[in-house]
């Protein structure tokens, strides 16, 4: 069977890898694992290393996978099994003793995790208390004397970790191994963990691209799951109880050549450059996939909808509340999955509808949202997701695959609007005309516009690179592309920036207009007259005005800067104002010298609370 999931991510990862023999490129294939972990985290990186006659090393330290290889000297380690873990630093700064892997007191078990133990202070109050020399504060770090307790008590591996599992509190996952045993074992209790067969040996990662550069074979380890490996064989064990659960692996036919960089300078950059294609995909996916027209029927019944996403995804959710409305008049609910609990847990009824929105799946706020709904009501939940391999799209009853391939930069840029383009689908299919002329039309116009509107995209962003602080106002369906054009300006420039109602900016924040102090303004035709009279209150303080709005003359001729989006209609310019908008974060940031593929102190995902 061929299937065609994307890898997850999320805070930290790691990679296990076990040969028959000792291999002189065991460092390089850690290496190169790390490289491909390398978005999920970048506070510290490390590596343990096995040899046949029993020897080990552990070499870790703070920095990114290239620093702290190249201190270690990585690339020329030899051995029959290892792991390597970079880390996104929670529980426990960013040092060498917080850095992973971790080995227990007695030096017989050596391990990483990614991932949150929620009750780690109670845990390190606990050790200490028993005996154990902790050298660090780091949640990973418990997990490896946990295990050592419970194996002085049970005597063997696997009844230890079903122990351990029950003193834990939180999402992770696990890879741990005994020095002396030519095995290793890996836990998933809510991050994703694929295993791999290879000819002549097995890996098992956080991470589907590292695992598939050395196999298609691809197992997806599922939650309350740990899996035993050896060399040439595995076995799946409920984590609850401990029976064996039997399942093969299947032909993944995602192709690692087309995550490669190519003749980009960023992954940012192709990703962006990929938008039309993969949104062409989408149609294409959209009109073959049964799921889109369950789901159809499913909210077409519902009592209540509700959308639920973390970041981009909650800004992708705000404006599929735009689209139900607009074109059928149906009231949706959006908000913050971090909220959503608080917000709307004691007006739930049976009948309701959650659409959860998530790039990875493995998004805790999102999960936690989707827990409480399956829990408490009689309703179904619809994932809008990219990795069909994830812990969302096991547990959705209906699943929309947003079909985006693999995204590599952490700033979140295709997924977004293919996410925004499943909204588009839904409303307009809610509507019942069948009509989707407004979608179908959207892979050229994204195609036309990053052509002909680069140009002028660069030389504002050269004009807007030493900024600090900026203002992006959108009215009406423009406002969530407002505020996802700030969260981008903040992920890639680390800058002020701020996404608003425009009709809210002279209730306050107009104080902050200086002259020349840039503003963006986001408007369709039909909010034209509005957005207008928003701009005059600007210009009147002699603010830089910057307008992205379809080809108007009144428009251009009040703006200091315009950027036209073609001919767009109302439904489709939010979604070219939002490539837009990502093309100027991107520009900005490789000119003010940053790396937009990696942003300090944020992950690709949020798999903590």
């Amino acid at each position: 069977m061929i299937i065609s999931f994307i890898g997850g991510f999320g805070m930290c990862g790691f990679f296990g890898v076990i040969f028959d023999k000792n291999n002189d490129n065991l460092g390089k294939i850690l290496n190169k694992a790390g490289e491909r972990l390398s978005y999920r985290g970048y506070d510290t990186a490390g590596i343990a290393i096995f040899d046949k006659e029993g020897g080990y090393e552990i070499l870790k330290d703070v920095g990114t996978i290239e620093d702290v290889s190249k201190k270690y000297d990585y690339l020329s380690k030899s051995g029959y099994k290892g792991i390597i873990q970079l880390r996104w630093a929670t529980f426990g700064s960013p040092s060498k003793n917080n850095s992973q892997p971790h080995i227990d007191c007695k030096k017989r078990i050596i391990g990483a995790h990614n991932g949150n133990i929620i009750n780690t202070h109670l845990l390190i109050s606990e050790l200490k208390n028993n005996g154990h020399n902790l050298k660090g504060t780091n949640d990973g770090e418990m997990i490896i004397h946990i295990l050592e307790e419970e194996m002085e008590k049970s005597g063997n591996m696997e009844n230890a970790i079903i122990k351990t599992n029950i003193r834990l509190r939180g999402d992770y996952a696990y890879i741990v191994t005994e020095i002396e045993r030519e095995r290793m074992y890996a836990v998933k209790k809510g991050s994703s963990l694929f295993l791999g067969k290879a000819d002549g040996y097995i890996c098992l990662s956080s991470d589907l691209i590292s695992i598939l550069d050395h196999t298609d074979l691809v197992l997806p380890i599922l939650d309350n799951e740990f899996v035993e490996f050896t060399s040439d064989s595995y076995k799946i064990k409920s984590l609850i109880d401990g029976n064996e659960i039997h399942r093969k692996p299947e032909i993944n036919e995602l192709d690692v050549e087309d995550i490669k960089l190519g003749n980009y300078r960023h992954f940012m950059e192709k990703e962006i450059n990929e938008t039309p294609e993969k949104f062409k995909h989408l149609i294409d996916v959209i009109k073959e996939h049964n799921e889109y027209n369950k789901a159809i029927d499913v909210l077409m019944k519902a009592n209540n909808i509700y959308m639920i996403g973390s970041g981009t995804s909650y800004h992708a959710a705000r404006l599929g509340t735009y689209y139900f409305s607009k074109l059928n008049g149906v009231n949706t609910n959006a908000t913050f999955a971090s909220d959503f609990i608080e917000r709307y847990g004691n007006c739930l009824e049976d009948g309701d509808v959650l659409i959860a929105v998530s790039q990875s799946g493995e998004t805790k706020d999102v999960k936690n949202g989707v827990d409480y709904f399956k829990k408490n009501v009689k309703g179904t939940v619809i994932g809008v997701v990219n990795v069909l391999g994830s812990t969302l799209a096991y547990s959705a009853d209906i699943v929309l695959p947003t079909v985006s391939d693999i995204e590599i930069s952490v700033p979140a840029t295709k997924t977004f609007i293919n996410q925004c383009g499943v909204f588009l689908y839904l409303a307009l299919k809610y509507k019942g005309s069948g009509d989707i002329s407004d979608l179908e039309m959207m892979p050229e116009m994204l195609s036309q516009f990053i052509d002909i509107e680069q140009s002028r995209i660069d030389s504002l962003a050269e004009e807007l690179k030493d900024i600090t602080d900026i203002h992006i106002l959108g009215y009406g369906i423009m406002y969530p592309i407002a505020m996802e054009g700030a969260l981008k300006m903040k992920e890639v420039m680390y800058i002020h920036a701020e996404g608003m109602y425009s009709s809210e900016f002279k209730h306050g924040p107009l104080a902050i207009v200086y002259d020349q102090y840039p503003i963006i303004f986001l408007s369709t035709l039909e909010d034209k007259d509005m957005i207008v009279s928003h701009i005059n209150e600007v210009k009147t303080r002699l603010g830089k005005v910057i307008t992205f709005a379809p080809h108007d003359s009144d428009l251009e001729e009040i703006s200091d800067v315009f950027i036209p989006l073609d001919d767009a209609n109302y439904f489709s310019s939010p979604i070219l104002a939002g490539i837009g908008l990502q093309l100027l974060s991107y520009l900005m940031g490789i000119k003010s010298g940053k790396n937009p593929d990696k942003p300090r102190n944020i992950s690709k995902t949020i798999t903590v609370d």
